[in-house]
């Protein structure tokens, strides 16, 4: 079933918006600029936004890759837009906007001043796969193996990305001797795993599902509150008593701060009406997000919730991107 919904419905969706709306939505396309790969599950979100939008936004919307550091390659990017007039956007994610300023030891943007929220879009959990080949069958089981090991390396999408999190804490909370290892893109890291060099990644559900399915890898544990449809037989990091390995990936779309402000109203409003439909999220859940659509007011106070919360976490732990 395709997203797109045809020309009635594009005139419906469009109606939907308030005039004062549809007048300060840009008459140009609007970039989705992605800091991760193809494939990985920050560009199927922004892709599914993308094509959604096309129905409401007078030149539709286009995702542009740009890979590199986790995320903090293209927030950079975005940042630094020269004319800021609602053409440009990001779909950024817990670790360029909320992890960034408290891991790495020099950044140059500021997510808080360089960027104003639009709206809050949907969560990703993880689980730890490691190769079918290992001689391990659950996660008591890689505890005992990976502390006999000189080194245990571990794949990560990324400096600073939530999954080296998951590895740098595994590494310290269970005293192993952790090494991460960042990959570009997700079929680099993928390719590391499934032929042993690497012995562990932090990937999410949807990423790893159907490997696990086929018995390419096994999975130990999920990182979700509760399990996951996608992996039923998958005990949760908090069911083995590990409850600080209980943490996800969220999303949400941002422009340059400086973009006017009726053109941030118009595109919030664009963005609700073609995020909170249930199509929307019944194709989200398939995906393996869990949704969870808020508009600007409410992002904005996630962002200051979310960038204290990994502010405390990093000065706890000592975690820094690089390490």
């Amino acid at each position: 079933m395709t997203l797109r919904l045809g020309r009635r419905a594009l005139l419906a969706g469009g109606a939907l918006l308030p005039l004062s709306a549809r007048a300060a939505l840009p008459d140009r396309p609007v970039r989705i600029v992605v800091g991760f790969a193809a494939g990985t599950g920050p560009d199927l979100l922004a892709r599914l936004l993308a094509e959604a939008l096309r129905e409401v936004l007078p030149a539709g919307a286009i995702v542009d890759n740009r890979a590199g550091a986790g995320g903090v390659t293209a927030a950079l990017e975005v940042a630094r837009t020269p004319r800021p007039d609602g053409t440009t956007l990001m779909l950024g994610g817990v670790g360029p906007l909320a992890m960034a300023p408290s891991i790495f030891a020099r950044l140059a943007y500021d997510p808080a001043k360089d960027f104003a929220p639009l709206a809050f879009l949907a969560a990703l959990d993880f689980a730890l796969v490691i190769p079918q080949a290992l001689p391990v069958e659950d996660f008591a089981g890689y505890l005992r193996w990976g502390a006999a090991q000189s080194q245990l390396p571990m794949g990560t999408f990324g400096a600073g990305t939530p999954g080296h999190f998951g590895a740098s804490i595994l590494g310290v909370t269970s005293r192993l001797p952790v090494e991460a290892v960042h990959f570009r893109t997700t079929g680099d890291a993928m390719a590391a795993l499934l032929n042993g060099t690497t012995q562990g990644l932090f990937g999410t559900i949807a990423l790893v599902a159907p490997q696990v399915q086929a018995r390419q890898l096994r999975a130990l544990a999920v990182t979700s509150p509760a399990r996951s449809a996608l992996l039923p037989e998958v005990p949760t990091m908090r069911e083995l008593g590990r409850p600080e390995l209980t943490f996800n990936s969220w999303f949400g779309l941002v422009a340059p701060a400086a973009t006017p402000q009726p053109v941030l109203a118009a595109l919030e409003a664009a963005v609700l009406r073609v995020m909170t439909t249930p199509d929307m999220a019944a194709r989200l859940q398939e995906r393996g997000f869990r949704p969870a659509v808020t508009g600007r007011a409410e992002f904005e106070t996630t962002l200051r919730e979310e960038t204290a919360r990994w502010a405390e976490v990093a000065r706890v732990t000592q975690f820094r991107a690089l390490d």
